[in-house]
This record gives structure tokens, sequence and C-alpha cells, in this order.
């Protein structure tokens, strides 16, 4: 009968309810999966607080601490979850649960945060000489820890192969959470159980850990858009089309010295870049849709071989076509 591994998980005052629940319920839901094949459970599933009961968060729903993290041996627990919120400056001023957390560190098997939760093992000096991840919105904030390598555009940094990195590690904002949470299930119980928890969600397997954020379509302009907002809109419409500087020029009916200055100025990027994450965006819509093999995608958003396709979903991605399409198609 395999052992009972206890999963606890960090709760104070305005935490992110998700942050807790979200991975949490993973595990839970991995308990579910067992005993629906005839097998024990496999996680205990503990909530830890300043002291044992209700707990108001962010949301302003109330969790309930089973125990004081004061109480608690670390060496009883399999894995360790920090969770964030806006209350998570008030915990890492906390002297005595850093105090706790750097004792807890070397007797649990697994240490992680969710979101801002990382500032708390930040601040405890665990990540020290170590790579780690938020919230997009709290990269700033970790990025202030100078002996910590800032892993700003993924979502997770556990990796079961890393001897390091499965034991302390980080994850980005609520969500990504939930994907590190199935990254732990299935380094426990195997690919086929953590596929069942995912469906049984009604959710991707998981997303890799070295997945970028968010979509890079998604990510602000540096300014107005007014002078390219007509070709903006013409682009996605002739991704297969040359879209070459001279043609988009042309296009613009600008000079295209005049159209590298703009798109420097109003998008971030050069048109070279920009092209590319447009077409990479339409890629990922069809393949996420399944409307079309691998190579049709290349050819219909512009990239012509599927290897340049390739290319460019590690490059932005960290995951090929092939890989993205098995897990999300």
């Amino acid at each position: 009968m395999d052992a009972t591994r206890t999963v606890a998980c960090l709760i104070y005052p305005d935490v992110m309810s998700l942050d807790v629940t979200g991975p949490m319920q993973v595990f839970a839901s991995a308990n579910v999966e067992r005993q629906r094949q005839g097998l024990p459970r496999h996680y205990e599933l503990v909530l830890l607080g300043t002291t044992a009961g209700p707990v108001v968060t962010s949301a302003g729903l109330k969790l309930v601490a089973d125990a004081s993290w004061a109480d608690c041996d670390p060496a009883t627990l399999d894995t360790l979850l920090i969770p964030g919120g806006v209350g998570v400056d008030a915990q890492w001023r906390d002297q005595a649960l850093l105090a706790w957390l750097r004792a807890a560190e070397p007797s649990v098997r697994r240490l992680g945060s969710v979101c801002s939760g990382a500032l708390i093992l930040a601040e405890a000096g665990l990540f020290d000489g170590r790579k780690a991840t938020t919230h997009w919105a709290d990269l700033a904030a970790l990025g202030e820890y100078a002996s910590i390598e800032v892993q700003g555009d993924r979502l997770h940094t556990y990796d079961p192969t890393d001897p390091q990195a499965s034991h302390l590690f980080s994850s980005a904002g609520v969500t990504a959470g939930i994907d590190l949470a199935l990254a732990l299930v299935e380094a426990d119980l195997g690919r086929a159980l953590a596929l069942a928890v995912a469906q049984r969600l009604v959710m991707f397997l998981r997303r890799p850990g070295g997945q970028t954020q968010f979509s890079p379509m998604l990510a602000a302009p540096s300014g107005n858009v007014a002078r390219l907002a007509a070709l903006l809109e013409w682009i996605p419409g002739h991704l297969g089309d040359d879209l070459s500087i001279e043609a988009l020029a042309a296009q613009a009916h600008m000079t295209p010295r005049t159209l590298c200055r703009l798109f420097s100025q109003e998008t971030g990027m050069g048109p070279g870049q920009y092209i590319e994450r447009v077409r990479l965006e339409a890629a990922r819509n069809l393949l996420l849709d399944a409307q079309a093999s691998i190579a049709t995608v290349a050819r219909l958003t512009g990239f012509g071989h599927p290897e340049n396709l390739r290319r460019s979903f590690q490059k932005h991605l960290s995951v090929s076509p092939r890989d993205f399409y098995q897990r999300f198609g």
C-alpha cells in the first residue's frame, strides 16, 4: 500500500482563495480518482494558519486552518505550499513565520510558492542562488532580491528531474498553481492519473512549466498606435502574404525607416518581431481548435515550413507545435 503524503498549505488574512483551493483541489481530485480505481487515498490535506480556526480571504470567504504552523512539525509534511494574495506583505514581515519556514525547508520533501507567495520564501532567503518566478505583476518586487534568478515569463520552476528544482520551486499567478499541482501529482502518481484529474476538472492536462505566462498578443503596446491602426488591422488577414518591411511600408504609405521607427515607438518591437508574434498567435489558435495539420498551419500563418513554426514555438513558448497540439489541441 502506498504511503499517505501530507500536503499542507499556509493560509493567512487576505490570502488569495484560489491560490489555496486550486492546488488543493487537484490533490483532492487525485484521491477521488484513486478511489475510483479501488486504490487508497494518497494525500492528506492540511491548512496551516497563525492559529487554528477561520481565516478571511481577500474574496471575503472564510477558510478554516486545521492547526497553527508554529505547532506543526515540518517532518510530518511531504509538501508545503505558500500561496499569495494582498495579505502577503504582512506575512513576509513576520519573522517567526520566516524562521519556521527556514527550519521547515530541509525537513519537507517539497516546498513551493503560488503567485506572490514567492515573496515570502524570498524574504526567508530560501530562493537565494536559485531560479524563481511569480505573478507577472510582482516580478519587479521579486527582482529586488539580487541573489534570485528571476524567471519572469514561465508558469512554474518545478522540475522532477532536477534535485534542487524538485525540492524548492515557485509558480506564477493564480491558475499556474493548478498547473504546478498537476505536475506534482504527475511526478507522484504518473501521467495517466494526472490526466484523469485534469479531465475531471475540465482543464488541460497541464501547461509546461516553461510556457509563457500569457499570450504575447495580450502585451500592451507602449504608446498610441493610431498611426499604425489600419496596418495592424490589415496584418492578421494577410499572414500568408509578403510581410517584409518594404511590403508593410508600402501598405502603410510610409517609408521603411518611418515604419520601423513607429513600430518601435508604438508597439515596443520591430515589424519583424510583431509579425512573428501575430503569426505565432494565429498558429496557436489553429492548433488549439485542431483545424489543420502542423504543416498546413505553418503554411496558412506565413511560417512556410513546419521547421520555422517549430523554432518560433520553442523560442517564445518553450514547447514544440506537436507537443502543444497533443497537450491542448
